[in-house]
C-alpha cells in the first residue's frame, strides 16, 4: 500500500528515486531538496491519481535547458509560477492541478515545489516516466496531443508564450529562446483535463520514485539491483570515457571493465541509452540504465562519471506507457538517438 502523502521526511528518498528515474540524466534533484523541505514545512502534499480529479484542468510544469546552468544562473524561484500565470492569462482559465513534465531529476522536485507554491493539487503522473531530452518525446506529443499553448519564463523575468505550434517546432523554438536567456527556463504546458491525463501520461511516476528511494535506502549495495526490481549488468572500474560534441546534445562512450572479465560498454547522451556486454546489446532505453557507486549505491550522472570510478551498472524496467505499443518505442528507443540498435527491454 503506497502512502500517497509526501512529507518533508520523504524528500531524501524522493530525490534518490528521481535520480534513478533520470537514468543518468535529468539533473541533480538534490539541488532543490532544501527548497522542497521548506515548501512542505510541517505539512504534506497528496499525490493524486488523475482519475480522482475528473475533468479538472491539469498543467504540466518543469524546466527546459541545461540543468548544470542552474548553479550558474540561479533561479528566482518564480520561473515556473510565472509560466503558469502567463498561461492562465492567455487561456483565460486558472489551472486546477499541476503535474510534472518528467518525474525524474530536477523536474520531479520542481513539480512538487510548484504545487506547494501555487497551492494546487499535485497529480501523480508525468509526460515521460523517466528523463528524456526533448519536448517532442513527451507521451502527449507521441499520442498526438498538443503541448501548446506553452509558456516559459526565465530567471531574468522575460516570458514567452507559444501557441498553434507542433511539438517538434516547439522544441526548436524553445531551445533557441533558452540559448539566449541563460541556458534554462521554467515551463508550463497546455492545460489538459485530468481524464485525458489518464490516457496520455505515465501514471504513478512520483509514487514510483518514492518507492525506489525507500528501497534504495534499505538495500545493501551488493543487492541493490534486486531491491530495486531490476538486474545487475556488471560491476567494475570505468576505464575509458570518450566524450564528443554532437549537433544536439553531447555524446559519451563509456567502458567498464567487469571484475569477472567481460567488457561493458555504455552509450550515453544526456542519459545512459544502451548497454553492450562484450559487444552484444543487453539493455537499452526506454528501460532505465543506472550507474551506481559500488560502495554507497548512489546514482552517478552521465556528466559526473569519471575514469577510475568503481561502479555497479543495473537496469530497471522502464515506464509501462512506452512499452505498451511498438509504435511508441520508435520515439524513445536507441534509434531515436542515432544508435543502430533495436530496443532491448527487460
Amino acid at each position: 500500500m503506497i502512502d500517497r502523502a509526501l512529507r518533508a521526511d520523504d524528500v531524501d528518498a524522493l530525490v534518490v528515486g528521481l535520480s534513478l528515474l533520470g537514468s543518468g540524466g535529468g539533473g541533480d534533484a538534490g539541488v532543490f531538496a532544501t527548497t522542497l523541505r521548506r515548501a512542505l514545512g510541517e505539512g504534506s502534499i497528496v499525490l493524486h491519481p488523475p482519475a480522482e480529479l475528473g475533468e479538472a484542468s491539469v498543467v504540466a510544469v518543469g524546466m527546459l535547458g541545461g540543468t548544470r546552468m542552474l548553479t550558474e544562473r540561479l533561479p528566482s524561484g518564480q520561473e515556473i509560477v510565472g509560466a503558469v500565470r502567463a498561461l492562465a492569462r492567455w487561456t483565460g482559465a486558472e489551472p486546477e492541478a499541476v503535474m510534472a513534465l518528467e518525474a525524474a531529476g530536477v523536474n520531479g522536485v520542481l513539480a512538487v515545489a510548484a504545487a506547494a507554491e501555487l497551492r494546487l493539487p499535485l497529480v501523480d503522473a508525468d509526460l515521460m516516466g523517466r528523463a528524456l531530452p526533448r519536448a517532442d518525446q513527451t507521451t502527449r506529443a507521441v499520442a498526438g496531443g498538443s503541448l501548446a499553448p506553452f509558456a516559459m519564463a526565465e530567471s531574468g523575468g522575460r516570458t514567452v508564450l507559444l501557441d498553434r505550434i507542433d511539438p517538434v517546432t516547439l522544441e526548436r523554438v524553445a531551445r533557441a529562446f533558452i540559448a539566449q536567456s541563460g541556458g534554462w527556463a521554467g515551463c508550463a504546458f497546455a492545460p489538459t483535463p485530468a481524464s485525458v491525463v489518464c490516457e496520455d501520461a505515465c501514471l504513478g511516476s512520483l509514487a514510483r520514485a518514492l518507492d525506489l528511494g525507500r528501497a534504495h535506502a534499505d538495500a545493501p549495495p551488493a543487492r541493490i539491483a534486486e531491491a530495486l526490481g531490476g538486474r545487475a549488468l556488471g560491476a567494475g572500474r570505468a576505464v575509458e570515457i570518450a566524450r564528443n560534441a554532437s549537433a544536439t546534445f553531447g555524446r559519451a562512450g563509456i567502458t567498464v571493465l567487469d571484475d569477472t572479465g567481460p567488457v561493458l560498454r555504455l552509450e550515453a547522451e544526456n542519459e545512459y541509452l544502451l548497454a553492450l556486454l562484450d559487444g552484444e546489446p543487453v539493455a537499452s532505453c526506454p528501460d532505465l540504465l543506472c550507474v551506481l557507486d559500488r560502495r554507497t549505491g548512489a546514482p552517478i550522472a552521465v556528466d559526473a562519471l569519471r575514469v577510475g570510478d568503481d561502479v555497479t551498472v543495473v537496469v530497471l524496467p522502464g515506464p509501462r506507457w512506452w512499452r505498451e505499443r511498438p509504435e511508441r518505442l520508435v520515439h524513445v528507443g536507441p534509434r531515436a538517438f542515432g544508435l543502430d540498435c533495436d530496443p532491448v527491454l527487460m
